[in-house]
């Protein structure tokens, strides 16, 4: 029997993949964020959740918020990337990235503050 055809392991729980991924997403985020920060010259927060903390909120979600703040996640990474790409590439030009990568730090702020706000509505307020 070919192995597509094996049933899906015990563990195996729909969703929960999708959930894996964004949480080692947000984990690489907060790392990626950092890199903006220090490029930005300002302090950092102590995360607001790590990938495991985001994880449980993922999974206690409605499938609704759930499915939301999944793609939010990605949304986050998808201007991300390029920004770190493109501060990079200004700081080893010789200019200053500071100004670009404050923009890009408020965003970044600003978005993982609504996937949080989605996920825990009760503790944003």
């Amino acid at each position: 029997m070919p192995p597509s055809f094996y049933a899906a392991p015990d563990n195996f729980v729909p969703g929960r993949n999708e959930t894996l991924e964004a949480s080692l997403r947000w984990t690489a985020l907060a790392e990626a964020a950092r890199v903006v920060a220090t490029l930005a010259r300002v302090e950092t927060e102590p995360a607001s959740a790590d990938g495991r903390e985001i994880g449980e909120l993922l999974q206690g979600a409605d499938p609704w918020r759930r499915e939301r703040a999944e793609h939010g996640i990605a949304d986050i990474s998808a201007f991300m990337q390029p920004g770190i790409v493109a501060l990079l590439s200004v700081s080893a030009r010789g200019v200053d990235p500071k100004p670009a990568a404050q923009a890009l730090w408020e965003e970044f702020i600003d978005a993982r503050a609504a996937v949080m706000a989605l996920l825990n509505p009760a503790g944003a307020a």
